[in-house]
Formats: structure tokens, C-alpha cells, sequence
């Protein structure tokens, strides 16, 4: 039996088709080991949304090389389809595997190991993302802890925001047809999984390539996913402001199993910032959608993420960007320095900001962000809360149970009498705080 090491880099879409790309292995004959164990076959699924990105994706396949030089390496996901060329003369890598092609991975091994003598040119499997208009069917049907699964529903991207790569990575947007996604989610059920994340490249574009063009064929999907029975709970990826409108947040509300966490992708609190990002909205139409939620759920849980130092940012537009993120109160944001990619039109920009001033900026954010998620969670103290078990952890010598509310806000119930994967109701008493986890 051959043995298969996998390791991923970057977002949770391809944290998925990861896992996908493993149960197609295992049911291929291999046996799954840790990366850093001898194995017959390496893969690295890997992430090419910045220049540091791409130079993780390296450094991980050339450590696959070093910790067995007889392996089979695989180089697959963005950056082969970024930096082909260059991964076709690095001497690390024997094959290239392409977004479009991680489905045919244990067909693609089993060609290449039934050759007399492999050679060290890299074999591709690969092709370009622009024309692609099918959706790779990659499909899970069971996760390690039974208890959240995401679902890839939709892959590539049209907005060509000015920084990023992804759309010449990933393609054009291509959605997954809904009764797929339905036996997905059905499999997933069945083998113990409460609660479904729906996840994409580019999640509020779902079914804009379908034949009908529908602008609702993301909340026709929610809907059919509400029907399964054994799904107890509904959580949305990233979604974009466009949208969030009046009649898809009174769908949303109308159907229980949907969490009210919701992540509303804004980059820049600064109206002139998000022109050079080629971003679709200004800051008062973002705000207008953080009202609509927030009239429409109760005390619902907003997040975000936010890119510092933008080339030409001056401290005038980021201080309207502090301001705007003040005002709207998040509950978490995660705070990126923005990191030149090649490739892009941001790349080229004049007025990159240093390093230094980069770093002051995203501490600032981050000191801001820890407040107001402090506030946030202190307002579920004393009432009554829905929890879903998840996983033990010994918190100053009792064994407690770990999980997450609606809202996405962690939890920690006493273990006696309790088990993971069950649904309880609770009246938090306490913070949780990284110091009292570790």
C-alpha cells in the first residue's frame, strides 16, 4: 500500500478540496500519514494569493523533496496555475495539477507511476483558467470531527478587485448545480454533521452563470438545504455587500437554521481607498447593509476583513477607515498588511507604503478589533445561548466541552454528562478569553 502526505496553504475553499483530494486517495488504496512522516506521495495544495504565498508553496515542496527524494511531489491549486513555467524547471516537483484537474489526482498518480522510468521533467495537468466554464466536481462525504462541514458550492471569481490574483487562478465564476450540493450535504448528515458552511471563491456570485441568471439562486439553494432534517444549522461564507438586500435578508430570516454570523467582505473604511481597489461599493452603502441585518436579526454577529496600507493610503484615509470600522462595531475583523502581488495592477501603483507604517496601522486594528469583539461577546452574558459541542479541552483542571454559538462565539460547557455533537442550551456566566483557554 502506497503512502499519501497532503498539506494545504491558503483559504478554506482549498481547505476543502484538500479533503477532497484525500478521500479520493483513500479510496484509491492509499494510506493517509502526516506530512512530516516518510511517504510514497507528496501533495501540496498550494496558495499563490500573495508573493509570500507563493514562496510558502515553494518552501513546502522542496521540504517534501528533502524528506524523501525517491516521493512522488505534487505540486497542485493556484500557484501551479500562476508560476507553471517556473515549477516546470524546479527539480523538486514531478507533477502539476491545476485547479481544474485535482479530481483526476489518483488517476493522474496511477499513470504516472506505471511508468518505466518517470522523468524529472515535471508532468503537467494543467491548463488555463480563463475559459473554463465547468464546474470540477470534488465532493467530501464525511469530516474528521462529525460535527461542521464546509461545502464548496461555488469556484472563480469576476471582480478583479486591483489586488488580487485569484480570478487568473481560479477562472470565471462557475457554480455548482444545486442538486449536487443537496447529496452532499445529505452524505454529510448522514455520517453525524450538524452544521453545513456554505463556501466559495466568490460565494454572493453562486448561480450568475446558471442559464436562468437569477440574482436569488443562492438563497434558493439555502432553502433547499433548510429541508434536510438532520442539519441543524446553516452558516454562510464571505459574502460580498451587493448582496445583501431587502428581500435575501427576509428569506434569510424566515428560515431558523440559518445562523445570523454573517461576513461581509469591506477591504477599506475609505471611499477613495476602495476606487483604487476596484471594490463595488462605497462605505455608505456598506453601512446601509450592516443596518438591514442588524433590523432584521437580533444583536446578529457582523465580521470582516480589512487590508491596511493600500498603495497610496495616506494617515488621513486611514483614520476615515478606523473611524468607519468604529462606527460599525464589528465583531471580528481580520486585518491583512496589504502584500504586493505580481501580476496585479495594484503591484504597479505609485506611493507603496513601507513596512513600518504597515505594521503601526494593522496594530492600531487589531487593538480595535480585540475591543469591540470583547464587547460584542460581553452582551450574550446572562442569556440564554444555543450551543453545539464540538471537541474536550482542559481548562484549570476540569474537563470541559468546546463550542460555538449561532453567532459564532465560542463556548465552554462542563464535559460531565455532556458529549461532542450534541446540541445544548446554556446562560453563559464568564468571558472565555485565550488566558483562561491557555
Amino acid at each position: 500500500m502506497k503512502r499519501a502526505a497532503l498539506h494545504n496553504l491558503g483559504c478554506k475553499v482549498n481547505a476543502y478540496e484538500g479533503e477532497a483530494m484525500r478521500q479520493l486517495l483513500e479510496e484509491a488504496g492509499y494510506e493517509i500519514v502526516p506530512f512530516r512522516e516518510k511517504a510514497d506521495v507528496y501533495i501540496v495544495n498550494t496558495c499563490s494569493v500573495t508573493n509570500i504565498a507563493d514562496r510558502k508553496s515553494r518552501q513546502m515542496l522542496h521540504r517534501a523533496r528533502k524528506q524523501n527524494p525517491e516521493a512522488v511531489v505534487v505540486a497542485a491549486g493556484c500557484y501551479v496555475q500562476s508560476a507553471a513555467e517556473e515549477l516546470k524547471k524546479d527539480l523538486s516537483v514531478d507533477v502539476l495539477v491545476g485547479n481544474n484537474k485535482k479530481k483526476d489526482l489518483a488517476v493522474i498518480l496511477d499513470e504516472y507511476f506505471q511508468k518505466q522510468q518517470p522523468g524529472r521533467q515535471a508532468e503537467e495537468h494543467w491548463f488555463p483558467m480563463d475559459g473554463s466554464k465547468e464546474y470540477e466536481n470534488l465532493h467530501i462525504h464525511k469530516t474528521a470531527d462529525h460535527t461542521r462541514a464546509f461545502i464548496k458550492v461555488q469556484d472563480g471569481c469576476n471582480q478583479f478587485c486591483s489586488y488580487c490574483i485569484i480570478p487568473y487562478t481560479r477562472g470565471r465564476v462557475r457554480s455548482r448545480a444545486q442538486r449536487d450540493v443537496e447529496q452532499e450535504a445529505q452524505a454529510l448528515a448522514a455520517a453525524g454533521c450538524q452544521e453545513i458552511v456554505l463556501t466559495g471563491i466568490h460565494l454572493s456570485s453562486y448561480g450568475v452563470d446558471f442559464p436562468e441568471k437569477s440574482g436569488e439562486q443562492l438563497s434558493k439553494l439555502i432553502k433547499r438545504l433548510h429541508q434536510i432534517p438532520e442539519i441543524s444549522r446553516i452558516r454562510l461564507g464571505s459574502l460580498e455587500p451587493g448582496i445583501i438586500t431587502e428581500n435575501f435578508v427576509s428569506i434569510l430570516r424566515e428560515l431558523p437554521k440559518v445562523c445570523p454570523h454573517f461576513h461581509l467582505s469591506l477591504q477599506s473604511g475609505c471611499d477613495e481607498t476602495l476606487k483604487r481597489m476596484n471594490r463595488h461599493y462605497t462605505t455608505g452603502e456598506y453601512e446601509q447593509k450592516c443596518d438591514m441585518l442588524r433590523r432584521s436579526f437580533e444583536n446578529p454577529a457582523v465580521t470582516t476583513d480589512v487590508i491596511v496600507g493600500f498603495p497610496g493610503e495616506t494617515q488621513e484615509e486611514f483614520e476615515k477607515t478606523k473611524a468607519f470600522l468604529e462606527r460599525i462595531h464589528f465583531y471580528e475583523m481580520h486585518v491583512f498588511k496589504y502584500s504586493v502581488r505580481s501580476g496585479t495592477r495594484a503591484a504597479k501603483m505609485p506611493d507603496q507604503i513601507p513596512e513600518s507604517v504597515k505594521t503601526l496601522r494593522s496594530e492600531e486594528l487589531l487593538s480595535l478589533e480585540r475591543s469591540m469583539s470583547a464587547q460584542y461577546r460581553k452582551s450574550f452574558l446572562g442569556k440564554e445561548q444555543q450551543v453545539l459541542l464540538e471537541e474536550e479541552i482542559r481548562i484549570k483542571e476540569k474537563l470541559y466541552l468546546i463550542g460555538h454559538t449561532r453567532e459564532y462565539i465560542r463556548a465552554a460547557v462542563l464535559a460531565e454528562g455532556q458529549r461532542p455533537n450534541t446540541m445544548v442550551t446554556i446562560i453563559p456566566e464568564e468571558m472565555l478569553t485565550e488566558e483562561i483557554l491557555f
